[in-house]
């Protein structure tokens, strides 16, 4: 049997804050922050034009995840708008017992550039830059992308030089594929702030802290599954039994299960400070799982390194986020068939509850405040005093999540930025329930479609591309109809017929938008689309704009033979191009200006940047690669270099 995390000696003090503070959604009369303490603490945000603001109970919820560890969700109105285009700087004071206080400077050095003495922020008054990625996991052996935002942001005098947001396109987490030492981490780090307990259902152990001592807690949690021959489908479809190396990676083997698993994963990748709390040693394992775990170790040690750099662009530049699977679970209701097992089943159920609650403290509430007040107060109802969570109130609040619709969000910015939610508002299959649901039901597209309305501009946020390559959708389509559509990740917006047809016929409307830009991620390859609508005279334009992964690469010579053969199989003159649902469309590559001839996807761990003209066309675009190359700018045929 394993034994327990051994974190440092309970007599080492620990900090206030364990994360944070993270700039989330900046307007110029609301500001809304996030930041992690070890305790309830007394705050005021310090601004130069502002003076002094008390973060009471009115300005600032705290939401106890531990007996000591605390989420701070902070949001400001302000009475006099703050200026834009200006570095703006800002302090968080911490009020102690002893009628102290301390700022930023000495609570968290580490967030503050060169000699300043506290963090700042600057409020563009229109998105003319922007930056975006997805999928960064951390035992990935690619360098970490969000380095690069750190870099840009040291490199950056001027405020008009500065991107307008950081936008995150999912996978800021990998709930599902999770490193031996990461999660050996995790254990240490709920032992260390006392994370919240909970009771489990359906599972092989009672309750969570039988869960981490359990033989199988490492490398083998399908195992908790009781041996039941109604488990075999959950065991294959939940915990990965299908590998997937071409498509996504599907290593379940360490997925996360309880609510405090997740949280310590948050904390984890977001700030270097619990990092310093903890000494976890490797669990008893055998042979060839020692030697993973030492080689997971590596890219972990190698992945810590760099979170003060992460930290410091996360407390510079406002920061927007919206989910995709891995978040979540691989797969996450990929087809109704899917969803009809994971969520039949209390302890799956309860897996994926757990991690939507998790995004919703630690990332979706960030993204529009207003959405999810009553939520909150259900999350609170739900602890109770013993240490262990209230059963019966999690799984209420589980089906609130599970219910809920308003996780997509839209900002009244220039462009307008519209961030769907392609993950919870499915179109399901009406014919065969293994077939892949569409991205958005009829419902949402039909939202979509009113937020567009008389637009001359618009950034569309779709964590998979509306666009795609034509050869790995058409592959993925094959094995859909053989029946198999979770073991190629066939989760594209063609592959549902009705929602695909309504997508485009939203582009196609003539009061929609003249110039769209659709930010993605997901397929851990960049590329760029610029798309024109065949036989309509003044557009619109589209430019599909694809940044991932941040932490994250597909197979080199695999890629490098899609994308030759997408070129050979899908060229011009291909009676190919006929089958496709876009033969209404022109679709125009534009190229890496770096990449071999010919080469149209760009494979490199980095985040992406988009410049826009004013009338929200893209400008010029680049992919910031981690590894330290130089930037890559994507290039339409003739443009110059």
């Amino acid at each position: 049997m394993s034994t327990p995390a051994q974190p440092l000696a309970p007599q080492t003090p620990l900090p206030n804050v364990l994360v944070g503070p993270l700039l989330r959604r900046l307007e110029p009369t609301r500001l809304v922050l996030w930041l992690v303490g070890t305790r309830e603490l007394a705050l005021t945000l310090r601004l130069p034009l502002q003076g002094d603001i008390a973060l009471d109970a009115s300005r600032c919820q705290v939401i106890p995840v531990g007996t000591q560890a605390f989420i701070h969700l902070i949001d400001v109105h302000l009475d006099h708008p703050l200026p834009q285009d200006e570095v703006i700087d800002y302090d968080l004071l911490i009020h102690h017992p002893d009628g102290t206080s301390t700022g930023i400077a000495e609570w968290a050095p580490h967030l503050l550039y060169g000699a300043a003495t506290c963090p700042n922020f600057v409020l563009r008054g229109r998105i003319d830059q922007i930056l975006h990625g997805s999928c960064r996991k951390p035992h990935h052996p690619a360098d970490d992308g969000l380095l690069c935002v750190d870099r840009l942001l040291a490199e950056m005098p001027e405020p008009r030089q500065r991107p307008a947001l950081l936008m995150m396109n999912g996978d800021q987490i990998y709930a599902d594929d999770v490193a031996g030492p990461m999660l050996r981490s995790i254990h240490a780090l709920i032992e260390r702030l006392g994370l919240f307990g909970e009771h489990l259902d359906g599972a092989v152990v009672d309750d969570s802290a039988a869960l981490y001592t359990h033989p199988a807690s490492y490398y083998h949690r399908a195992d908790l599954l009781p041996q039941l021959s109604a488990n075999d489908t959950l065991r294959e479809r939940f915990f990965g039994g299908a590998r997937k190396p071409i498509f996504t990676s599907s290593n379940a083997d360490n997925h996360l299960v309880t609510f405090a698993e997740v949280i310590a994963m948050y904390l984890l990748v977001w700030s270097p400070v619990p990092w310093t709390l903890i000494a976890p040693q490797p669990p008893p394992l055998n042979t060839e799982r020692t030697a993973r775990y030492a080689l997971e170790q590596t890219r972990i040690d190698a992945f810590t390194q760099g979170l003060g750099d992460v930290a410091r662009g996360l407390a510079h530049l406002p920061c927007l986020m919206i989910f995709d699977d891995h978040d979540i679970t691989d797969d996450w209701n990929l087809s109704a068939q899917w969803e009809q097992t994971a969520y039949g089943h209390p302890f799956s159920k309860r897996i994926i509850g757990n991690a939507l609650l998790a995004y919703l403290l630690c990332q979706g509430w960030g993204n529009d405040p207003d959405a999810f007040a009553e939520l909150l107060d259900k999350t609170r109802a739900m602890h109770t005093h013993d240490g262990y969570l209230d059963s019966s109130a999690q799984d209420a609040l589980i089906s609130d999540l599970l219910a809920f619709q308003r996780w997509h969000y839209v900002l009244p910015t220039t462009p307008a930025l519209v961030v769907l939610d392609t993950r919870t508002r499915r179109w399901r299959s009406e014919f065969n329930l293994a077939q892949p649901s569409g991205l958005l039901d009829w419902e949402g597209l039909s939202e979509l479609q009113h937020e567009l309305l008389d637009h001359p501009s618009a950034i569309i946020v779709s964590p998979a591309p509306v666009f795609g390559v034509k050869l790995i959708e058409t592959i993925q389509k094959v094995f859909s109809w053989c029946g198999y559509p979770l073991l190629v990740d066939a989760e594209n917006w063609m592959a549902h017929r009705g929602a695909a047809q309504v997508i485009l016929n939203i582009f196609r409307h003539s009061r929609t938008p003249g110039n769209y830009v659709i930010l993605s991620g997901d397929v851990h390859y960049s590329f760029v689309y610029e798309v024109l609508i065949r036989h309509r005279t003044g557009g619109p334009r589209i430019w599909q704009i694809t940044s991932s992964g941040i932490k994250n690469e597909f197979p080199r010579t695999l890629l490098e033979w899609f994308d030759r053969l997408n070129r050979w199989l899908y060229s011009p003159r291909s009676p190919l191009n006929w089958f496709t649902k876009r033969r209404l469309m022109q679709v125009v590559p534009h190229v890496p200006e770096h990449a071999e001839a010919g080469e149209r996807l760009w494979n490199s761990a980095g985040i992406g940047q988009v410049f826009f003209n004013d009338q929200g066309q893209p400008a010029a675009i680049y992919q910031h690669n981690a590894n330290g190359a130089p930037k890559t700018r994507m290039v339409a045929p003739g443009e110059p270099d």
